[in-house]
């Protein structure tokens, strides 16, 4: 059983715009999901289980299917693609893949530094839509920021994780050629260019208390 808090919103997220820098489409997508999903596993962020994915047909719109697929072969294995689109609803026959997330588990570091596995620590995904690729990662714990969600500071389990963050969107960057951009505000956060915020501390030195919308 999971022993965080997950937000019902991102507490900070990033975007890649991958239009100049990657073929759009479903091939392209994967080989892109398969080297940043490479780069979290190294700091133990991110271990792939599965694939999920809607579905949508051009003009028409969402279809209001999802598919989950077990990831049985690793994410980079040529066959992959095919994989995913023979798993195209039957009804739908024209339907194309809309955003596929890679979900998994990753390791979180607690104050006494003993690791923990969380489902979905970090979410990964990217887009093959036919405008361009792009490629977006969230976080939804507390673990990443110098408070807690009740606004308590935390800075034994923020110095355990956030670098393993940062350091992991600095490699992202770097393998990509693109930087990615800090996604919108939002009621549990704000992303930095490398991790999540500090918010103005009260002035007994706590931070906001998010917990009523958890």
């Amino acid at each position: 059983m999971s022993t965080l808090m997950r937000a019902p919103r991102e507490c900070g997220s990033w975007f890649w715009d991958l239009d100049e820098v990657a073929a759009p489409g479903l091939a392209s997508a994967l080989v892109v999901a398969s080297k940043m999903t490479e780069l979290l596993r190294r700091h133990e962020l991110l271990t792939p289980h599965r694939l999920e994915y809607d579905w949508y047909v051009l003009d028409s719109g969402g279809v209001g299917i999802t598919t989950s697929l077990a990831l049985t072969v690793p994410l980079e294995d040529p066959r992959l693609p095919e994989r995913v689109l023979s798993s195209r609803p039957a009804g739908y026959p024209d339907a194309e893949v809309d955003d596929v997330h890679v979900v998994g588990a990753g390791a979180w570091i607690d104050a006494e530094g003993k690791p923990h596995l969380e489902p979905r620590l970090v979410d990964l995904s990217v887009s093959p839509a036919p405008v361009g690729l792009s490629a977006e990662i969230s976080v939804h714990h507390d673990i990443w920021g110098w408070f807690d969600f009740s606004g308590r500071p935390h800075p034994d389990v923020h110095q355990h994780n956030a670098p393993r963050l940062a350091a992991a969107l600095q490699e992202i960057n770097s393998m990509l050629g693109v930087k990615g951009e800090p996604g919108e505000v939002t009621y549990f956060g704000f992303a930095t260019e490398l991790g999540i915020g500090t918010p103005d501390a009260l002035d007994d030195g706590s931070g906001p208390d998010v917990t009523d919308k958890l």
